[in-house]
């Protein structure tokens, strides 16, 4: 049986997509019969040691007194220490050049295969939950991620937008295999949209409160919706407290306070229920490096999409890599409010069109993008590695 350690500077479980994403690749390996150890944080509310999707957990304690990179660096060298200690992996699978500066330089002295899940990207991504981070730090952090990525073994990213970047950056794009994310139909099951007739219609977003993903577009946009009908926006995620300043700061500047409900993240078995209830469901990603050059690939537009309703989003690559426009979902352009809100009326006074486009979503999806579609393809990227 192959022995794999997993390692992944994120919480497992909680309300995050990555966490989505771990499980069920988890699972995929798991059944795929493969052996897999997982090392990750721990936020001192887990127990530290676990057994998740068949997976071994070894959850490593963290000094939440400690900014971000302190933690992230000790998370590293706790995933190196464990490596000294267990000799006996083929494959060292990693999610960021925390660890996996580490993993990849020592592969040859411990004598396994590593794999580099791309899902995000320091450089570009700090900066947005940190603003003034210092610009030397960032490029040091640049400089160690293309090591990483040319020291890895194999690579997997998202999507195309992610891979091209990458290739941006001097590695083959041979070398990097795109797994979309995907959704359990199962536990998106499709339902009726909600009659619009005597109620505020909902407009739902569920994520994080990161500035990457254009939530101010949707508040801008929201006294141009109403000019024309009621509505309600409920906003559905975690964001730290400058974020989640900022929001009530904008919607407090347009007199918006009784028209949007701003909720903490949620379990993630509780997400079907919010979409259920929901008219319309947002992705208003922002116009900016970390959507548009990094690239991504949004678990809750594919979420939407599988629970059948309505979808709008914002018009880039990474969105158009799982949308077909006018077929499963109406796109605007990216950072207009304008026309995000012109969108949003039609299809609010459109129910026939509302119908047709979450019917056409909720079967592309399950044609397209399953976790069980993701899995097979990550399977067969271990295999490459195997031989």
């Amino acid at each position: 049986m192959t022995n794999v350690l997993y390692t992944a500077f994120d919480i497992v479980p909680s309300p995050k997509g990555a966490s989505t994403h771990i499980l069920h690749n988890l699972r995929g390996l798991v059944n795929g019969n493969f052996h897999v150890h997982l090392i990750t944080p721990n936020d001192g509310l887990l127990p530290p040691e676990d057994t998740i999707e068949g997976a071994q957990v070894t959850r490593i304690s963290q000094d939440l007194s400690q900014n971000f990179l302190a933690r992230a660096v000790h998370f590293g060298k706790s995933v190196l220490s464990h490596l000294a200690l267990h000799s006996d992996y083929d494959v060292v699978h990693f999610r960021n050049i925390w660890d996996g500066f580490h993993i990849t330089q020592n592969k040859k002295k411990f004598g396994y295969k590593t794999l580099f899940e791309v899902n995000g990207l320091p450089s570009i991504e700090l900066k947005y939950h940190y603003p003034g981070m210092d610009s030397e730090l960032l490029a040091k952090i640049k400089e160690q991620e293309i090591a990483t990525l040319h020291l890895s073994d194999a690579i997997i990213c998202p999507s195309n937008v992610t891979r091209d970047y990458i290739a941006s950056l001097g590695l083959s794009r041979k070398l990097v295999t795109v797994i979309p994310n995907g959704v359990s139909p199962s536990d998106f099951p499709v339902t009726p949209l909600p009659p619009r007739a005597g109620r505020e219609p909902v407009l739902l977003y569920i994520g994080t409160l990161a500035d990457w993903q254009g939530l101010d577009i949707v508040i801008k946009a929201l006294p141009k919706i109403l000019e024309q009908q009621p509505v309600k926006l409920q906003i559905v995620g975690r964001g730290r407290s400058r974020q989640r300043k900022m929001l009530a700061k904008q919607i407090r500047k347009l007199g918006l306070d009784e028209h949007v409900i701003v909720q903490p993240a949620v379990p993630h078995h509780e997400i079907p229920a919010l979409v259920s209830q929901a008219d319309i469901c947002v992705a208003p990603l922002g116009l900016n490096d970390r959507n548009v050059t990094q690239g991504a690939c949004p678990i809750k537009v594919l979420e939407y999409m599988a629970a059948g309703r309505p979808l709008l989003a914002s018009n880039m690559p990474i969105v158009r890599e799982l949308v077909r426009e006018d077929v499963d979902g109406l796109l605007f352009s990216p950072n207009d409010p304008d026309d995000l809100a012109r969108q949003a009326n039609v299809l609010l006074k459109d129910m026939e069109l509302s119908n047709r486009l979450a019917e056409s979503a909720a079967a592309h999806v399950r044609e397209k993008f399953t976790w069980h579609e993701s899995q097979k393809k990550l399977l067969k990227v271990y295999e490459r590695l195997s031989l």
